[in-house]
């Protein structure tokens, strides 16, 4: 049977992005991604709940978004499910976590619409990055280098 693993989500960060780097060299950012979800009760009156999900990026598409993301902003992010499970140290009962791998964002809010995003590479989605930040945020400035500085939100 075939399968299918992706997830698209739009939401606001709950931290600000924390960027490691592996023994061998590669990037890995972690966030915390807070998803809203409006309905009506049995009443009749509209609620919100939010769910919390954890996204790791890795290569340089996460260090592109912890540059340019913090903690309160929304971002947009596709990309898929990811299942750890391990030994707990302590108890030596089974744990697991469920959580998103991102392939690609893109900016959410005043100035959106640049994207980042790759093709895929022999290096299992850990690097792979395709360029530059600017979309039309660059475009808008001549196809300038963006600094922290000049991001208008």
């Amino acid at each position: 049977m075939a399968s299918y693993n992706k997830v698209i989500l739009m939401g606001n960060l709950t931290r600000k992005p924390e960027v490691r780097v592996t023994q061998g060299g590669t990037s890995v950012c972690k966030l915390g991604l807070a998803v809203n979800r409006r309905f009506k009760d049995q009443t009749g009156e509209w609620k919100e709940e939010a769910t919390f999900v954890d996204v790791t990026f890795f290569g340089k598409r996460g260090e592109a978004f912890a540059k340019f993301h913090d903690k309160g902003k929304p971002a947009f992010i596709e990309g898929s499910l990811r299942l750890d499970t391990w030994d707990d140290k302590k108890t030596g009962e089974k744990r697991s976590k469920l959580y998103v791998v991102g392939d690609d964002w893109q900016f959410v809010g005043a100035g959106g619409g640049a994207r980042e995003s790759s093709p895929s590479s022999d290096d299992g989605g850990a690097g792979g990055y395709s360029g530059g930040y600017g979309g039309a945020a660059e475009s808008a400035q001549g196809g300038a280098h963006l600094d922290s500085d000049d991001t208008p939100f």
